[in-house]
Protein backbone atom coordinates (compact mmCIF):
# COMPACT_ATOMS: atom_id res chain seq x y z
CA UNK A 1 0.00 0.00 0.00
CA UNK A 2 1.20 3.48 -0.80
CA UNK A 3 0.16 6.24 1.58
CA UNK A 4 0.53 9.79 0.31
CA UNK A 5 0.02 12.96 2.30
CA UNK A 6 -0.69 16.02 0.21
CA UNK A 7 -0.29 19.05 2.41
CA UNK A 8 -0.37 22.81 1.99
CA UNK A 9 2.61 24.83 3.17
CA UNK A 10 6.01 24.00 4.55
CA UNK A 11 6.94 22.83 8.01
CA UNK A 12 8.74 25.65 9.79
CA UNK A 13 9.37 24.26 13.27
CA UNK A 14 12.16 21.72 13.80
CA UNK A 15 10.17 19.78 16.41
CA UNK A 16 7.40 19.09 13.86
CA UNK A 17 10.00 18.06 11.28
CA UNK A 18 11.61 15.69 13.79
CA UNK A 19 8.26 14.09 14.67
CA UNK A 20 7.33 13.71 10.99
CA UNK A 21 10.69 12.08 10.27
CA UNK A 22 10.25 9.69 13.20
CA UNK A 23 6.76 8.54 12.14
CA UNK A 24 7.89 8.32 8.50
CA UNK A 25 10.70 5.99 9.60
CA UNK A 26 8.31 3.88 11.70
CA UNK A 27 5.78 3.65 8.86
CA UNK A 28 8.41 2.45 6.38
CA UNK A 29 7.96 -1.07 7.86
CA UNK A 30 4.30 -1.12 6.83
CA UNK A 31 3.79 0.97 3.71
CA UNK A 32 5.41 3.20 1.14
CA UNK A 33 4.98 6.77 2.40
CA UNK A 34 5.18 9.90 0.30
CA UNK A 35 4.67 13.45 1.58
CA UNK A 36 3.92 16.11 -1.01
CA UNK A 37 3.96 19.74 0.07
CA UNK A 38 2.24 22.24 -2.19
CA UNK A 39 2.77 25.98 -1.88
CA UNK A 40 0.40 27.96 0.29
CA UNK A 41 -1.01 31.36 -0.57
CA UNK A 42 -0.45 34.33 1.69
CA UNK A 43 -3.70 35.41 3.33
CA UNK A 44 -4.01 39.06 4.34
CA UNK A 45 -5.42 39.65 7.83
CA UNK A 46 -8.43 41.51 6.46
CA UNK A 47 -9.22 39.02 3.66
CA UNK A 48 -12.89 38.87 2.79
CA UNK A 49 -14.86 35.76 1.94
CA UNK A 50 -14.31 36.16 -1.83
CA UNK A 51 -10.53 36.41 -1.42
CA UNK A 52 -10.46 33.46 0.97
CA UNK A 53 -12.41 31.37 -1.56
CA UNK A 54 -9.97 32.41 -4.29
CA UNK A 55 -7.00 31.42 -2.09
CA UNK A 56 -8.54 28.02 -1.29
CA UNK A 57 -9.17 27.47 -5.02
CA UNK A 58 -5.52 28.23 -5.91
CA UNK A 59 -4.27 25.88 -3.21
CA UNK A 60 -6.90 23.34 -4.31
CA UNK A 61 -5.60 23.35 -7.89
CA UNK A 62 -2.13 22.50 -6.60
CA UNK A 63 -3.54 19.74 -4.41
CA UNK A 64 -5.56 18.21 -7.24
CA UNK A 65 -2.54 18.31 -9.58
CA UNK A 66 -0.69 16.13 -7.03
CA UNK A 67 -3.33 13.39 -6.91
CA UNK A 68 -2.94 10.47 -9.28
CA UNK A 69 -5.92 9.03 -11.12
CA UNK A 70 -7.37 6.04 -9.31
CA UNK A 71 -6.11 6.98 -5.85
CA UNK A 72 -8.52 6.88 -2.94
CA UNK A 73 -8.64 10.39 -1.51
CA UNK A 74 -9.35 10.98 2.17
CA UNK A 75 -9.64 14.70 2.91
CA UNK A 76 -9.31 16.01 6.44
CA UNK A 77 -12.27 18.28 7.06
CA UNK A 78 -14.12 19.42 10.17
CA UNK A 79 -17.40 18.31 8.59
CA UNK A 80 -16.04 14.80 7.98
CA UNK A 81 -16.76 11.61 9.89
CA UNK A 82 -14.96 11.11 13.19
CA UNK A 83 -13.39 7.69 13.63
CA UNK A 84 -11.55 6.16 16.53
CA UNK A 85 -8.12 4.59 15.97
CA UNK A 86 -9.50 1.09 15.44
CA UNK A 87 -12.04 2.35 12.90
CA UNK A 88 -9.33 4.24 10.98
CA UNK A 89 -7.21 1.09 10.99
CA UNK A 90 -10.16 -0.90 9.65
CA UNK A 91 -10.79 1.74 6.97
CA UNK A 92 -7.18 1.55 5.74
CA UNK A 93 -7.22 -2.27 5.86
CA UNK A 94 -10.53 -2.55 3.99
CA UNK A 95 -9.27 -0.24 1.24
CA UNK A 96 -6.22 -2.46 0.84
CA UNK A 97 -8.32 -5.63 0.71
CA UNK A 98 -10.62 -4.07 -1.90
CA UNK A 99 -7.66 -3.49 -4.21
CA UNK A 100 -6.83 0.13 -3.47
CA UNK A 101 -3.10 0.56 -3.99
CA UNK A 102 -2.84 4.22 -2.98
CA UNK A 103 -4.54 6.29 -0.30
CA UNK A 104 -4.03 10.03 -0.47
CA UNK A 105 -4.69 11.96 2.73
CA UNK A 106 -5.19 15.68 2.09
CA UNK A 107 -4.51 18.36 4.69
CA UNK A 108 -5.51 21.85 3.62
CA UNK A 109 -3.95 25.16 4.53
CA UNK A 110 -5.04 27.62 7.17
CA UNK A 111 -8.33 28.32 5.38
CA UNK A 112 -9.21 24.69 4.76
CA UNK A 113 -9.96 22.95 1.47
CA UNK A 114 -11.66 24.16 -1.70
CA UNK A 115 -15.00 22.76 -2.80
CA UNK A 116 -13.30 21.02 -5.75
CA UNK A 117 -10.94 19.15 -3.43
CA UNK A 118 -13.80 18.17 -1.11
CA UNK A 119 -15.82 17.00 -4.13
CA UNK A 120 -12.86 14.90 -5.37
CA UNK A 121 -12.47 13.22 -1.99
CA UNK A 122 -13.80 9.70 -1.62
CA UNK A 123 -14.09 10.18 2.13
CA UNK A 124 -14.08 13.13 4.52
CA UNK A 125 -12.32 12.47 7.81
CA UNK A 126 -12.48 14.65 10.90
CA UNK A 127 -10.19 14.38 13.89
CA UNK A 128 -12.22 16.85 15.93
CA UNK A 129 -14.59 19.76 15.62
CA UNK A 130 -11.66 21.86 16.81
CA UNK A 131 -9.22 23.47 14.40
CA UNK A 132 -5.57 22.41 14.57
CA UNK A 133 -2.53 24.05 12.96
CA UNK A 134 -1.99 22.21 9.68
CA UNK A 135 1.65 21.56 10.61
CA UNK A 136 0.62 19.79 13.81
CA UNK A 137 -2.10 17.92 11.92
CA UNK A 138 0.58 16.20 9.83
CA UNK A 139 2.15 14.77 12.98
CA UNK A 140 -1.22 13.69 14.39
CA UNK A 141 -2.25 12.06 11.10
CA UNK A 142 1.04 10.19 10.70
CA UNK A 143 0.82 8.95 14.29
CA UNK A 144 -2.72 7.67 13.70
CA UNK A 145 -1.75 5.94 10.45
CA UNK A 146 1.17 4.31 12.28
CA UNK A 147 -1.14 3.30 15.14
CA UNK A 148 -3.57 1.92 12.55
CA UNK A 149 -0.92 -0.33 11.05
CA UNK A 150 0.10 -1.53 14.52
CA UNK A 151 -3.55 -2.40 15.21
CA UNK A 152 -3.90 -4.17 11.83
CA UNK A 153 -0.86 -6.29 12.59
CA UNK A 154 -1.97 -7.18 16.11
CA UNK A 155 1.00 -5.33 17.56
CA UNK A 156 0.85 -3.51 20.90
CA UNK A 157 -0.08 0.16 21.00
CA UNK A 158 -1.05 2.60 23.69
CA UNK A 159 -4.78 2.92 24.26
Amino acid sequence: MKITLVTVGKIKEKYYTAAIEEYSKRLSRYCKLEIIQVADEKTPDNAGEALETQIKEKEGERILASIREGACVIALAIEGKMLDSVELSEKIASLGVSGTSQIVFVIGGSLGLSKRVLDRADYLLSFSRMTFPHQLMRVILLEQIYRGYRIMNGEPYHK
